[in-house]
């Protein structure tokens, strides 16, 4: 099974449409993770015309519409691994400790929120994944965001991808 994970879109304030790049994945994803700051309801209208299968949660800059849309937290069994989406987990210290306590049953949890691609598996295993940006990358070089692959209970190719910068538009 092949995962495409991303988050804070924040269409169209960071940018007018999502890369190319990140819409060429689409296809080629058996699931859609999106953790949250999707801005506009044009964008998850998007990624669910578009996806096998969407699995995402409203962020802090999501509006009443995606919030009646969109849960807080979603959970989901994939390829034998149980996963989790939010968007915030609080500040980069102590968030191994707080998202294990919060999530003990969880082998993957997805968030953003702070456009700073992580990757981490805590004591316990719980693996903690942030795809960063794909629009917005605030301090990091690039905009990001992950792909992987689950099957039989493992999680395997888990890749961050850096997008090239945008060209400014005239």
């Amino acid at each position: 099974m092949r995962l495409l994970l991303t988050s804070d879109t924040h269409l169209p304030l960071r940018a007018k449409r999502l890369p190319d790049q990140l819409l060429a994945e689409l296809p080629r994803a058996d699931v859609v993770l999106h953790a949250g700051d999707w801005v506009d309801e044009a964008t998850l209208d998007l990624l669910e015309s578009r996806s096998r299968r969407l699995i995402g949660v409203y962020g802090n800059n999501d509006g009443p519409g995606l919030r009646a849309r969109l849960p807080e937290v979603a959970c989901a069994s994939l390829g034998g691994l149980r996963f989790g989406v939010v968007h915030e987990t609080g500040p980069a210290q102590g968030r191994e400790a707080r998202c294990a306590a919060r999530f003990p049953d969880l082998d993957v949890l997805v968030f953003g929120h702070s456009h700073i691609p992580w990757d981490t598996t805590v004591p316990g295993g719980l693996r903690l994944l942030n795809p960063g940006s794909p629009t917005d990358r605030r301090r990091q070089p690039h905009c990001t965001y992950l792909t992987a692959a689950v099957a039989d209970g493992v999680l395997t190719e888990v890749t961050l991808h850096r997008l090239p910068p945008r060209l400014p538009t005239p």
